[in-house]
C-alpha cells in the first residue's frame, strides 16, 4: 500500500515531498511560465520587502537587516524547539486561529531573512536548507491545520481572509524561484485554498458589495491577490485585483453610495471603517500604507495607473493624515479600538511616515519637496522618532536617510501652525496654535461613540462624547497621552466628559466571552447586530458639527443615548443584554485663538442619578512637580485641591514650562483633584502585558448630586498660558456668554470682533445683531469694512439654513456657491443651501 505523507516525510526530504505533488492544481491556474508584467510584481515585491543589493550595503539599513535575521534565529529556535500539535514551541494548533496566523507570520519572517541580499556575519541570508524547510512547513500546514474547509475559519474572520493570506502570499513571492523546482503545486494549491477562505466574497473573489470586503480590508485582500496572480503568472486575476483595489481611491459621497459603501476617505479628510467608526489612524493608516506599497509593486508593469493613485493618495497624506499628526505624535480620536494598544503616538506616526517616504517619489517634484520636509518636520519635533527597524522596507529605510540628509527640504510642516481643522463626516475637530493643538471627539446617529472588539478597548463608553485632548508642544506625549492615559483616567473622567456616577462593567465581565454570544436573537461574534449594539452603536441624535470661518470654529453636540439602550428600551434586545444610559447635555466649543470656550446646558440626568462634567484631566509623571493656583470669585487667592467657588484656576508642570488656564464664566462649584493612581494596563485591553501604570491625575469637574435639577456651565481653557496670563484674562473677560439653554448657545469675543453661535432646535434664535432660524451653526467676524460669516448645518438633514443681520443692509463682496444674500425690512437676509453638504462649511463676505 503506498505510504502516507507523514510517513514519507520521514524517510525523504521535503523538496522531494513536494516535488512528487500532483499537478492538476497548477495546470488549472494556468502556466508559471512568467508575464512581463508578472515577473516585474514578483522582482518589485522582493525588493520592497527584502531590499535590494545596493539598499542593503547602506549604513542606514543595517539595523534592520539585524533586527530581521534576529527575529528570523528566533523563529528558528522556536521551531526546533517545537512540541507535539505545534510548528513552533508555544504556538499550539488546532483550536486558535490566532495561533495559526502567527505560525504563517514566523514563516514569513524566516523566508524574509534568507532572500535578503547582502552578507551578513550571522543569520539564514540565503541558506537554501532553511527555506526548503519553509515549503516543507508550508505543505505540512496546509494538510493538517488550514486546506480541510469544513474544519477551518473558526474565531476572527479577518484571519482567514486577510491576515493567513498575507503572510502566505508573501512568502510565496520570496521564495518563487524555488517553486518550480521543489513545489511546483503549492502556490496553486494555497491559492485554491486561500479563494475557498473568502467565505465574505463571492465566488472565491472579491465582493465588492460585501460589508467585509471594504476600505483597508479590501486593501489588503486585493494586495495579496496580486501577489498571488504574480506567483501563479495569473495576469487576469492581478488586473481583477488592481481593478478591485482601486475602488478605494474613490472619495466617498455619502449621498450617493456605490456599493453601499462608507468606509473610506471623504471629501474633508475624514476616514471611516466598519461604517461609522473615526479610523484614520489605525486602518486608515493601514489602508494608506498598502496603497504606497501597490505603487511600489506594480511600477513598472501593465498595471501601474500612471498617476492617478498616487495623485489620490497626496491627498489622503495633506488632507486627512497632517493635521492628525502634532510634533510626531498621532492623535487618539482617530484610532478606534487601537487607542488602548501598548505602541505610542510616535510609532504609529511610523507607518504614516513609512508611506509618505514610499510616495515621495511618486509626485511632482513641489509635492515631493512638501513631504520631504514633512518627514523631516516630524522627526526634527517628534520626542521619540520613528524606528526605521520597524519599516516593512529597508527600501523605505535607505530612502528615509537621503531624505533627512536632503538640505533643499527643510522642516516643515504640511499646514499652517494656525488652523481649525473640521472633519464633518467623521465628527472631529483639531484646533491648532503655535504650540498647542486641541482635538474634539463627538458622535451622534452617523458616527458610532466608540469601538470595542476582539478585548481591546474594554471601557470605551465615552470616547466620543465630546471628549478632547489637549497637546501641549514640548511635551513628550508618552507621558500625558497614550494608552497609560486611558489606563490611569476612569472612562467618566475624560476630558470634556458629562457622564452618570455608575459603575460599568466591560463586555467580558458580563458575558464571560469577548462578545455577547446569542446566535438564535442574531448576536455571533461578527454579526450586523453585534457591530450595531456592542462593538460600536452610534449615538441616537442629529446634532453634531458646526462652522469653520478662516481659523475659527463653533462646534455643537446635543449628548443622547446610544443605539443600544435606545433598542433595550424599546424592547428590542434580549432580556439577558446589558445597556447603559447616559447623562443628559447640550454643548458648544467656540475654538479661538488664546481660548477654547465651552458651554454646556441642560446638564443633568433625567432619571436621577448623580453625574459629573470633567472640564479637563491630565497627567503627569510621579516624580513631577504639579502646581495648582487659582483665584475665588471674591478675589482671594487659592490653590490645591477642593471644591471652591473659583474664577480662574492654574495648572502647571513648573518644571517643564507646561501649563493650562481655566476661566470659570458660570456654573456651580467646580472640584479639583490630584490623585496618585497606579493600575495595569490589562484593565484595558485583555492581550496588554500586566504592566503596573503610576500617574499623577489632575482632574478639574462639576459634580452633581443624585436627584439634582440641571444645570448650566460655562468655561474657557487656555492652552500655555501663564498665571499672570489667566489672571489678566479673568480681569479684561474678553469673552461675553450671550446665551446658554438647550435651545440656543452664543458667544462674543471682544478684541476678534467675532460672534459665534449654535442653534438647536426650530424656531428663530436670536443672539446680538444675529437671528437664525433653527438649527444650525454660524460664526461671524468683522474686520474692517468686511463681515465675514461661516454657516454650517450640523444636523446634515436641512436643505436651507436661512439668517438675517440687523443694521444697515450689506452687499456681497464674495460669496461660495450655495449662498445667496439679499436686502430683507430692518436688514440683510442670507440664505445657504446646505442640502447634501454633509454639515461643511459655506462662507461668505459682506460688505
Amino acid at each position: 500500500m503506498p505510504l502516507s505523507r507523514r510517513a514519507l516525510l520521514s524517510v525523504v526530504p521535503a523538496s522531494a515531498v513536494l516535488a512528487a505533488a500532483p499537478h492538476h492544481a497548477a495546470a488549472a491556474a494556468g502556466s508559471p511560465a512568467d508575464t512581463a508584467s508578472s515577473t516585474r510584481i514578483l522582482t518589485n515585491t522582493v525588493a520592497l520587502l527584502a531590499g535590494t543589493a545596493e539598499s542593503n550595503t547602506r549604513p542606514e539599513v543595517a539595523a534592520k537587516l539585524a533586527a530581521m535575521d534576529t527575529t528570523a534565529r528566533q523563529r528558528l529556535t522556536a521551531m526546533a524547539a517545537a512540541g507535539s500539535g505545534e510548528l513552533f514551541a508555544g504556538l499550539r494548533l488546532g483550536t486558535s486561529d490566532t495561533n495559526l496566523t502567527t505560525t504563517f507570520q514566523y514563516l514569513y519572517e524566516i523566508a524574509l531573512a534568507t532572500v535578503a541580499p547582502g552578507r551578513r556575519p550571522s543569520g539564514p541570508a540565503g541558506d537554501r536548507g532553511v527555506q526548503l524547510r519553509v515549503l516543507e512547513a508550508l505543505a505540512t500546514l496546509h494538510e493538517d491545520y488550514y486546506g480541510d474547509q469544513s474544519r477551518g475559519y473558526y474565531g476572527n474572520w479577518f484571519n482567514w481572509e486577510i491576515g493567513i493570506s498575507t503572510h502566505v502570499s508573501r512568502t510565496l513571492v520570496l521564495l518563487h524561484e524555488l517553486l518550480p523546482g521543489h513545489a511546483p503545486d503549492l502556490a496553486a494549491t494555497y491559492t485554491a485554498s486561500m479563494d475557498a477562505y473568502l467565505r465574505n466574497g463571492r465566488n472565491g473573489d472579491v465582493d465588492l458589495d460585501s460589508r467585509f470586503h471594504t476600505g483597508a480590508n479590501l486593501a489588503d485582500i486585493t494586495a495579496n491577490r496580486i501577489l498571488q496572480g504574480a506567483v501563479l503568472g495569473d495576469d487576469a486575476r492581478v488586473a481583477k485585483a488592481v481593478s478591485d483595489q482601486s475602488t478605494v481611491l474613490a472619495t466617498i459621497d455619502p449621498y450617493h453610495l456605490q456599493h453601499q459603501v462608507t468606509d473610506g476617505f471623504y471629501a474633508d479628510g475624514s476616514y471611516l471603517q466598519h461604517g461609522s467608526v473615526a479610523y484614520t489612524g489605525t486602518y486608515g493608516a493601514g489602508l494608506l500604507s498598502r496603497m504606497v506599497q501597490t505603487l511600489a509593486v506594480l511600477d513598472g508593469t501593465d498595471h501601474a495607473d500612471g498617476g492617478e493613485r498616487a495623485a489620490t493618495v497626496l491627498r489622503w497624506v495633506t488632507d486627512g493624515f497632517a493635521p492628525l499628526v502634532f510634533e510626531g505624535w498621532l492623535m487618539e480620536a482617530v484610532k478606534g479600538r487601537g487607542v488602548s494598544r501598548p505602541t505610542t503616538g510616535y510609532a504609529d506616526t511610523g507607518t504614516v511616515a513609512e508611506a509618505v517616504v514610499g510616495l515621495h517619489d511618486h509626485v511632482a517634484a513641489a509635492d515631493a519637496t512638501a513631504l520631504a520636509s514633512w518627514v523631516t518636520y516630524v522627526w526634527q519635533t517628534s520626542k521619540a522618532a520613528p524606528d526605521p527597524t520597524a519599516f516593512t522596507s529597508p527600501l523605505t529605510v535607505a530612502r528615509l536617510a537621503d531624505l533627512l540628509a536632503d538640505p533643499s527640504a527643510p522642516a516643515r510642516d504640511l499646514g499652517p501652525a494656525v488652523r481649525s481643522t473640521a472633519f464633518h463626516a467623521m465628527e472631529r475637530t483639531v484646533h491648532r496654535r503655535p504650540g498647542w493643538a486641541f482635538t474634539l471627539s463627538r458622535s451622534s446617529s452617523r458616527i458610532s461613540r466608540y469601538e470595542y472588539m476582539s478585548g481591546e478597548n474594554l471601557m470605551p463608553w465615552f470616547q466620543g462624547y465630546g471628549t478632547h485632548h489637549l497637546y501641549l508642544g514640548g511635551q513628550d506625549q508618552r507621558t500625558a497621552y497614550g494608552v497609560d492615559h486611558l489606563t490611569v483616567v476612569p472612562p467618566q473622567r475624560l476630558a470634556g466628559v458629562t457622564a452618570p456616577v455608575e459603575e460599568r462593567r466591560t463586555v467580558p465581565e458580563l458575558y464571560g466571552t469577548a462578545w455577547y454570544d446569542n446566535p438564535a436573537a442574531g448576536f455571533t461574534a461578527s454579526s450586523e447586530s453585534q457591530n450595531t449594539y456592542v462593538y460600536f452603536p452610534r449615538g441616537t441624535q442629529d446634532f453634531s458639527g458646526g462652522a469653520t470661518l478662516g481659523a475659527h470654529a463653533a462646534v455643537g453636540m446635543v449628548q443622547s443615548d446610544d443605539a443600544a439602550w435606545a433598542a433595550k428600551a424599546a424592547g428590542a434586545l434580549p432580556e439577558d443584554f446589558t445597556a447603559y444610559r447616559d447623562a443628559d447635555a447640550v454643548k458648544s466649543w467656540f475654538l479661538l485663538d488664546e481660548e477654547i470656550v465651552v458651554l454646556a446646558a441642560g446638564v443633568g440626568d433625567r432619571a436621577g442619578r448623580a453625574v459629573s462634567t470633567t472640564l479637563d484631566t491630565r497627567v503627569a509623571a510621579p516624580t513631577d512637580t504639579v502646581t495648582l493656583t487659582g483665584a475665588l470669585r471674591d478675589g482671594r487667592r487659592w490653590s490645591g485641591t477642593g471644591t471652591a467657588p473659583l474664577a480662574w484656576l492654574h495648572y502647571a508642570l513648573a518644571d517643564q514650562d507646561l501649563s493650562v488656564g481655566y476661566l470659570l464664566l458660570d456654573g456651580p462649584r467646580p472640584t479639583v483633584t490630584l490623585d496618585t493612581v497606579t493600575r495595569s494596563r490589562r484593565l484595558v485591553r485583555t492581550a496588554n502585558p500586566d504592566t503596573p501604570v503610576t500617574r499623577q491625575v489632575f482632574s478639574l469637574s462639576v459634580e452633581q448630586p443624585a436627584g439634582a435639577a440641571h444645570t448650566r456651565l460655562a468655561y474657557a481653557l487656555l492652552p500655555r498660558a501663564t498665571q499672570r496670563q489667566v489672571r489678566d484674562a479673568a480681569s479684561r473677560a474678553p469673552v461675553t456668554v450671550l446665551a446658554n439653554s438647550v435651545t440656543a448657545q452664543a458667544i462674543s469675543h471682544r478684541r476678534l470682533g467675532l460672534l459665534a453661535v449654535n442653534t438647536f432646535t426650530p424656531g428663530l434664535h436670536r443672539a446680538d445683531r444675529l437671528t437664525v432660524d433653527g438649527p444650525a451653526s454660524v460664526v461671524l467676524r468683522r474686520s474692517g469694512p468686511d463681515l465675514s460669516l461661516a454657516v454650517a448645518d450640523p444636523t446634515t438633514g436641512r436643505d436651507r439654513v436661512t439668517l438675517f443681520l440687523r443694521g444697515r443692509t450689506l452687499r456681497p463682496a464674495g460669496l461660495d456657491e450655495g449662498v445667496r444674500v439679499s436686502r430683507a425690512p430692518g436688514g440683510t437676509r442670507v440664505e445657504v443651501t446646505t442640502r447634501h453638504a454633509y454639515g461643511r462649511s459655506f462662507r461668505a463676505r459682506l460688505r
